[in-house]
């Protein structure tokens, strides 16, 4: 006989995501061998150690600048950790190992940070009025997707690492694949809703408060008439993208913008990241284990490529509202909260939630297809667009953190829609954004083409 479900107040459903959240990064961190935490996997980025610090950092920093008030624990250790970096223009890190601390000096004030962080939060309200953003547990909101963001991001750095610098992880088979023959779809005119409108008309950072969550770049709500367009239905496939590496496609001029181009000049780049090859037999290096390249997953490159390839197919990228308009929009002109309807988000609709660390067949999920019949929109990695991550007619910055997106307001970082394995469900939702440069090929990010 079966047990109903028992709702639990939203505070204490709360503070089981916190805790949730920190179990999720503390178990990637496992995945690194203790000779390997001071390495830097990816080049552009901080040594590994300085995650280590940086998550309870970013929790301890947020929550008590705005809601404690406290004495600092450690000031150095709080500017040391305080904030992860993303150069552009070539710039890379040169710190030596040396310049970082022990792991157990780190170790130690992480458990000091939880231990105060845990403390403090038993005693506050979310309706105290002289603590508006903790209203809802908004802040507590703030640090839990911050803290998930991570976890996905630092499995782009850990997949990165040399396999035997990290220890396996056990999974299931990745399903068999149904090859599908390639093909577009027609998607016709109509409007896509961007972004989230504000919950309410109260300045400053409460205007964000007392709705569903999300992060500045969300809001508000802006609604864009899109023209008819045709899409691939599928995700571009690894057995696609060999078609463009075999044909040329690196070598090509005319395919590259100038800036691509000189990156992959520069970098000797011939191939995607994610792609090894020996002898004339290409590989693929997955999370646990190097693979022969897996032809119907979906390819992982940067934005300079997917845009190579989508000029040597005769095609382009889709805008962001195109994305919108193909994943969310429906014959009878609604607009779906999922591409597949109303449900919330579950393992038959797409490969997330942290269900996988590597890619399946883009043919796996039925169950995720969006009203007009594309596939693969959310799950098995996010998807490029051609649109410049910038702010939404309207936008406010968050006031207890406004460089979070409008640092990234630069021109160069593109926008990125849907999600990959390693993405929380809670970030499925339909107004989330994401962005990266476009020379950065790390990142879990397929792609599709549009014709116009």
């Amino acid at each position: 006989m079966g047990t109903a479900a028992v709702a639990i107040p939203f505070r204490q459903f709360l503070f089981r995501r916190f805790v949730d959240a920190r179990a999720r990064t503390d178990e990637i961190f496992q995945i690194v061998r203790p000779e390997a935490l001071y390495d830097r996997p990816i080049p552009e980025r901080h040594r590994i150690i300085f995650y280590l610090g940086h998550l309870e950092a970013f929790d301890w920093n947020l929550l008590n600048d705005h809601l404690f008030g406290l004495k600092s624990i450690d000031k150095s250790f709080a500017q040391l950790f305080a904030f992860g970096i993303d150069p552009v223009g070539g710039g890379l890190p040169d710190d030596p190992p040396s310049a970082w601390p022990s792991r157990s000096k780190v170790e130690r004030y992480n458990r000091r940070l939880r231990s105060a962080i845990d403390e403090q939060l038993i005693k506050l309200s979310f309706d105290d009025p002289g603590k508006p953003l903790f209203r809802d547990g908004f802040l507590l909101q703030v640090a839990i997707e911050h803290r998930l963001m991570h976890a996905e991001t630092l499995a782009y750095m850990l997949h990165q690492l040399p396999l035997d610098r990290k220890s396996a992880h056990v999974q299931g088979p990745a399903p068999e694949s149904s090859h599908q023959s390639p093909h577009m779809v027609e998607i016709p005119a109509g409007t896509a809703t961007l972004g989230m409108p504000f919950p309410s008309q109260r300045p400053g950072a409460e205007r964000f408060i007392g709705g569903p969550f999300g992060w500045d770049n969300e809001f508000p709500e802006q609604c864009v008439d899109v023209p008819a367009f045709s899409i691939d239905a599928f995700p571009i496939t690894n057995r696609e993208f060999l078609e463009f590496v075999r044909g040329g496609g690196y070598e090509h001029r005319p395919f590259w913008s100038d800036a691509a181009w000189a990156w992959k000049e520069k970098a000797g780049i011939r191939h995607p990241q994610f792609w090894r090859q020996h002898g004339e037999t290409w590989f693929y290096r997955a999370m646990f284990a190097e693979l022969p390249l897996p032809l119907d997953w979906p390819a992982y490159v940067s934005h300079a490529e997917a845009s190579a390839y989508a000029r040597w197919a005769g095609k382009e990228l889709p805008t962001e509202a195109e994305w919108h308009r193909a994943a969310y929009g429906s014959l009878d002109g609604s607009e779906r909260a999922y591409p597949w309807g109303a449900a919330l988000p579950a393992p038959r609709h797409g490969n997330f939630d942290f269900e996988r660390w590597d890619p399946v067949p883009i043919e796996t999920f039925r169950a995720g297809l969006s009203g007009f019949g594309v596939a693969g929109l959310l799950g098995n990695g996010w998807e490029w667009t051609s649109t410049v991550f910038a702010p939404l007619p309207g936008f406010q910055a968050f006031s207890f953190y406004p460089g979070y997106s409008a640092n990234f307001f630069d021109g160069q970082h593109y926008v990125m829609k849907g999600c990959s394995a390693r993405t929380a469900a809670c970030m499925l939702r339909r107004s989330f954004r994401n962005w990266f440069q476009p020379h950065y090929p790390y990142v879990y990010a397929k792609f599709r083409c549009v014709k116009r």
